[in-house]
């Protein structure tokens, strides 16, 4: 066996290569920004060879900065951005456009237009009668074909999904549609992209994690999905090989860092995170607090049916079996306090904000919304806005700034309700990770709120970790999964000491508080 495992963490704003050693600890690093291009409002883009040129950048950073021989690299794993896509010439290996990330917009009115077709509306219609009916016999979302037409019953196209990307290129783009009909036109998420590119174009493949969310794949049938392939006229031909999520990925080409090693993992970044966190068990939730705020469960072997439009994906599939989650998305996390600072300067910087929130006993009545840009899971109201109710005399600041923290707790409930509703499972354990979660008032008024154990990772790289993890049990370097638990480094764990009743009462308060914030953006309008 081998020194150590190297993950490559492609990101949006920025890819890394970190090397990890047998404790699971990190030894070396590489990071570099990745640039984002903007031709028009609303467009986001990446050029796939910049993204691919600076891959190879960091490999070599790593292992310079670590004093790490090539050699001594056991294997790698992938975990990558989902949605973000791009289609690359089979036989030139050039991208015929730039990757189109997963914050663009520009198909938005290509998935309202597919959203209308008489066949998604008669989906659509079946799975809310076969809703309907769960509600009298609740056996029918136990079933998979049952789960299957009630997750149809919110089917809608988004224009961040990479079913969306490809179909704007083919239709956009000067011969891509032509090339794809020959068989010279491949199509891949990103993490497809730098196995093609480290392997010299002899791996063409993608894991279940980041295919179940390309929006072109059924996670029920676990088959790329003939319905929505044939609605955008898009073909399967141009699609990779799904593999599991622990496998063979190829072998890294000698030429890229002077020694061949075994590619062994590719996963996306939530699911990798999940993982990373130790959520091998049904109702194991991680949480990553970030920008927004990513919630995960695990929900076993079988596919949930979502009565709340939460996302059901698959977290990875190892051993034959695939294991699902459910995902809920909080828009705005440490965004809301970067919005007292900057917008309402009531606080110096992002890390005063714990100050502030111990300072005082409680909002004194006050409740913040933080729906800046909507609500998402489990409310869906894009023109919810954001509020602050129970003002009074004696409000101060540092009311203000817990209300801030306590709200983005009570979206995170909000979400786990829904999750529990949905999976039928009660949430054994929560584990955080991602630079808000740094903030231990807010970790403590989530264990007092959703009356769990918080624990915060020691390692907020968790991305990375998971990559690492999945490769390194596909080589062996890892004996399995009880052995990644077991060198799972708790930074600290928060226990509830808040009584039924008050945690009753405040959530109570709280549901009053973001009724009134629903449809207000109307008001603006």
């Amino acid at each position: 066996m081998k020194k150590y495992i190297m993950a490559i963490d492609g990101g949006t704003t920025g890819i890394r290569a970190i090397i990890f050693n047998h404790e699971g600890n990190i030894v070396s690093r590489g990071y570099t920004e990745l640039s984002q291009v903007f031709p028009r409002p609303g467009w986001c883009e990446q050029s796939g060879e910049d993204v691919w040129k600076k891959c190879k950048e960091v490999m070599k950073t790593s292992l310079k900065n670590g004093k790490i021989n090539a050699n001594e690299i056991e294997s790698i794993g992938i975990a990558t951005q989902r949605s973000t896509n791009l289609l690359w010439d089979r036989q030139t290996g050039k991208p015929v456009y730039n990757a189109i990330t997963w914050q663009d917009s520009r198909a938005a009115e290509l998935c309202k237009e597919m959203d209308r077709k008489i066949k998604m509306r008669a989906i659509r219609g079946l799975g809310k009668a076969t809703k309907n009916l769960s509600e009298v016999w609740d056996g029918i979302r136990r079933t998979t074909s049952g789960a299957r037409l009630i997750t149809t019953s919110d089917l809608s196209f988004t224009p961040a999904s990479s079913l969306a990307h490809t179909r704007w290129i083919l239709d956009n783009i000067d011969k891509a549609r032509e090339k794809a009909r020959k068989g010279d036109l491949v199509c891949g998420t990103m993490d497809t992209w730098l196995i093609w590119n480290l392997t010299n174009g002899k791996t063409y493949a993608t894991d279940f994690s980041n295919a179940s969310a390309t929006g072109m794949f059924d996670p029920f049938t676990l088959r790329w999905s003939d319905l929505v392939l044939d609605l955008f006229d898009i073909s399967e031909d141009i699609l990779p090989e799904v593999r599991e999520t622990s496998g063979d990925f190829g072998i890294v080409d000698r030429s890229i860092i002077g020694v061949e090693i075994p590619i062994q993992s590719a996963v996306a970044d939530q699911q990798s995170a999940l993982f990373a966190e130790g959520c091998f068990n049904p109702g194991d939730v991680k949480c990553t607090h970030g920008t927004g705020s990513f919630i995960d469960m695990n929900v076993g072997h079988r596919p949930p049916a979502s009565l709340h439009k939460l996302l059901p994906l698959i977290a990875w599939k190892l051993d034959g079996k695939v294991t699902y989650m459910l995902e809920g998305m909080i828009n705005t996390t440490g965004s809301s306090i970067k919005w007292l600072r900057d917008n309402l300067a009531i606080i110096k910087n992002v890390e005063e904000s714990e100050k502030m929130a111990k300072a005082v006993e409680d909002t004194c009545g006050v409740y913040f919304v933080p729906a800046f840009t909507g609500l998402s899971s489990p409310y869906w109201d894009p023109h919810a806005c954001g509020i602050v109710v129970g003002l009074s005399r004696k409000t101060m600041k540092e009311h203000i700034v817990r209300s801030a923290l306590e709200g983005i707790v009570y979206r995170c409930k909000d979400v786990l309700i829904a999750m529990n509703i949905d999976s039928g499972l009660n949430i054994s354990s929560l584990k955080v990770d991602g630079g808000a979660s740094r903030n231990n008032f807010l970790l403590q008024f989530m264990a007092d709120m959703l009356n769990v154990e918080v624990e915060r990772s020691k390692i907020l790289e968790g991305t990375a970790l998971g990559a690492a993890y999945l490769a390194g049990l596909a080589s062996g370097y890892w004996e399995s999964k009880d052995e990644i638990i077991k060198r799972r480094k708790v930074d600290r764990i928060f226990e509830p000491c808040m009584d039924e009743k008050k945690r009753r009462r405040l959530y109570e308060g709280w549901k009053e508080a973001i009724e009134r914030s629903f449809g207000w953006g109307h008001h603006s309008l």
